[in-house]
């Protein structure tokens, strides 16, 4: 005897070996036997075999016409023996029953199951809507069909191309045109990426990353609502000072000023004068959720993004020609030993005489311009002679400054490695497209203007940060515990020492136009000078505020994006710079393993690490000249060959430093992350820094 029986969602065939009242033991044509409630068993027959009957009846089932058997069906509960009695004959064989049985099963918009072998014909207008969704998803993977079979043969569909950020870095897995570019990656065996490339989805590299981002970051796009720009306050002291700003070029958002009085008179005050739009800018303010928005002016050679609207930048930044709103902090200095005398913090207006612009003038000032009075350079320009002591007491100070920080850091700062300018040419202040000609030009890390205005922002940083905790009133403050391996610079309320840097405490509130965490510091920092120890009470933001904790782990992922999308943009200049110069071959140093990829090097006049290949056995730091590769602007992937090897191996003296590894080394352009799966099948739902 055998027995035609349900088993979780399945159906299944063998030969009955015992029966008792409420189960039975099976055996199945795999010889394996299984223990089956009897009203799971839904067919008892002699002939024929299991497999036979099993086959037949899958046969038949096909041929079942659904609607003529619901019209044959009784709107009563029905078995499926009786309708197949109804549908075939009165005489129905076991084959036709067990095929009618299949046929119910797999149609259950057409016939909702009542239990083993039972079931109850769906209402018409049920029916028909079932069909009709049916209908509708055929019709829909007919059209994921086509997209894909276009994508194959290296052509994007439209409606692939209008979603192809989404399908590769945020996909809804259920939307079609996913779907299709899944399909097609399976159907041609290749990558995702590789495939919209070949099928011309992307017009423009540069578009590519840009748009990337922009999809990332700023769905709504880069532009700012109309809102009225606030004015400073009209009750301000005018400072008895002459201040002047050392930026580069390109810099519109001019957050810092110096000022020095008192040259020659045994006491020297620098004031540090910073553009002040929390004087104006409240907290809560639809300008302040602008910024809060954005927490940061987005950086990349060529354009910005500000976290600010224009009209507000040009009221605030500190413009030469004008008196312009500041908090400044005044320090007063022994001229000859450079111990502090005094501090003072004031809420003022800022004559700015000039805006000094460095990359015009690292040529002239120079260490030995400053420490030399009678060293002449053509061309000085005469508002730099007019504060060349100035600048000179300045350079002193800082390198007097940059000394005691290294005491406390326990090592020297490593300034070997250099800076890097990117200009574009091409697209006069719009936004880039790709095709602009590009230069790269070197700046030697550490260059007195750049130590003058770095070790006066310290000073404003680490000085407000302990102002603040004195005061009892929280700040954003950068912090790192040590300089050990693996310990990290983070981010929190507390004044705590910032290893690093060789500080007791860091805030951020030197660039209030650029950074959102500066403009938060500045609004606390105003109440610090305006309330004295009453502070607390009237700062915007208390200790503990969840507010603060908020906006520290939004700046923190905004600011990581920022950078990193700054970090990757210049890398794909450098690689046009590459193409646009037909350089095919570099001198480098080595870094570190990078794996299978090989080892990461260094160039030496270019801001590019990569990865080559025959460089396994060599150590840190030697150099060697490299082959390049094929460049992949989409990835920002290139690799190397190592050509030969340039210093010597038996030369084992360490008199040049080799720069600390840090972690933009391991910022190494690779594959970029799709979120496409070609392996899911059932289309599941989607689930410029300072120190």
């Amino acid at each position: 005897m055998h027995a035609l029986f349900e088993d979780a969602g399945k159906f299944l065939a063998g030969r009955i070996l015992s029966e008792a009242e409420s189960s039975s033991q099976i055996e199945l044509g795999t010889g394996k036997r299984v223990k089956v409630k009897a009203a799971n068993i839904l067919l008892k027959f002699e002939k024929p075999e299991p497999a036979a009957l099993m086959a037949e009846a899958e046969a038949i089932a096909v041929t079942v016409e659904l609607d003529l058997a619901w019209e044959f069906a009784p709107e009563e509960e029905f078995g499926f023996a009786d309708i197949a009695r109804d549908y075939f004959s009165d005489n129905a064989p076991l084959a036709q029953q067990a095929g009618m049985l299949f046929a119910l099963y797999g149609a259950p918009h057409y016939f909702r199951r009542a239990g083993k072998g039972r079931f109850k014909k769906a209402p018409a207008e049920i029916l028909q809507q079932a069909l009709a969704a049916i209908e509708k998803k055929k019709l829909l993977q007919a059209q994921i069909d086509g997209w894909a079979q276009e994508l194959v043969a290296g052509t994007c569909p439209q409606p692939i191309r209008e979603q192809l950020y989404k399908i590769l870095f945020r996909p809804d897995k259920n939307a079609p045109e996913y779907k299709a570019v899944v399909e097609a990656s399976r159907n041609a065996q290749k990558a995702p990426l590789d495939l919209l490339q070949t099928a011309g989805a992307i017009d423009s590299a540069y578009q590519f990353h840009w748009q990337r981002f922009l999809f990332d970051n700023f769905p709504k796009g880069t532009g700012f609502p109309a809102i009225t720009a606030p004015q400073p306050p009209a009750d301000l002291p005018l400072a008895d000072v002459q201040a002047y700003s050392i930026d580069d070029s390109m810099t519109t958002e001019i957050d810092d000023a110096l000022s020095v009085q008192g040259l020659g008179s045994g006491k020297v005050t620098l004031g540090i004068h910073i553009a002040a739009p929390g004087l104006a800018i409240q907290p809560g303010s639809e300008l302040d959720k602008l910024g809060r928005n954005r927490l940061s002016t987005v950086y990349m050679p060529g354009y910005k993004i500000t976290m600010l609207p224009d009209e507000v930048v040009r009221i605030y930044t500190l413009d030469e020609g004008r008196a312009n709103p500041a908090v400044s902090l005044y320090v007063t200095y022994d001229e000859t030993t450079f111990e502090v005398l005094a501090k003072e913090t004031r809420l003022e207006r800022v004559p700015v005489v000039t805006n000094f612009r460095h990359d015009k003038l690292d040529h002239i000032v120079t260490e030995e311009w400053l420490s030399d009075s009678s060293l002449e350079v053509e061309n000085t320009p005469a508002n730099l002679l007019a504060v060349r002591d100035q600048l000179s007491f300045l350079h002193k100070l800082a390198r007097h400054l940059k000394a005691e920080r290294e005491v406390v850091r326990g090592k020297p700062e490593n300034f070997s490695r250099p800076d890097y300018t990117f200009r574009l040419e091409g697209n006069g202040d719009g936004e880039p497209n790709g095709s602009e000609k590009v230069s790269i030009t070197v700046r030697k890390r550490g260059a007195a203007l750049d130590l003058i205005v770095a070790e006066a922002a310290i000073v404003a940083n680490s000085s407000w940060g302990l102002m603040l905790a004195e005061h009892g009133v929280p700040g954003i403050y950068r912090s790192q515990a040590s300089l050990a391996p693996g310990v990290k610079v983070r981010m929190s309320t507390k004044a705590l020492p910032h290893a690093g840097i060789g500080v007791k405490a860091y805030s951020w509130a030197t660039s209030p136009l650029r950074r959102y965490t500066d403009l938060v510091n500045q609004w606390q920092i105003i109440a610090c000078a305006r309330h004295g120890a009453t502070a607390a009470l009237a700062a915007p933001f208390k200790p503990k505020d969840a507010e603060l904790f908020g906006i520290i782990s939004s700046f923190d992922g905004a600011y990581s994006a920022y950078n990193g999308y700054q970090a990757g943009m210049e890398r794909f200049w450098t690689l046009k710079y590459l193409e646009q110069n037909g350089i095919t071959e570099l001198e480098a140093a080595v870094i570190k393993d990078n794996g299978p990829a090989g080892m990461l090097v260094r160039a030496d006049t270019l801001p590019l690490v990569i990865s080559v290949l025959g460089a396994q056995n060599l150590p840190r730091g030697a150099r060697i000249r490299v082959k390049l590769g094929e460049i992949d602007e989409i990835t920002l992937d290139i690799h190397g060959t190592v050509l030969e090897r340039l210093d010597d191996p038996d030369d084992t003296s360490d008199d040049a430093p080799v720069d600390e590894v840090s972690e933009e080394d391991d910022n190494v352009a690779g594959p970029i992350a799709i979120a496409v799966d070609v392996n899911d099948s059932e289309g599941a739902s989607a689930d410029n820094p300072a120190p």
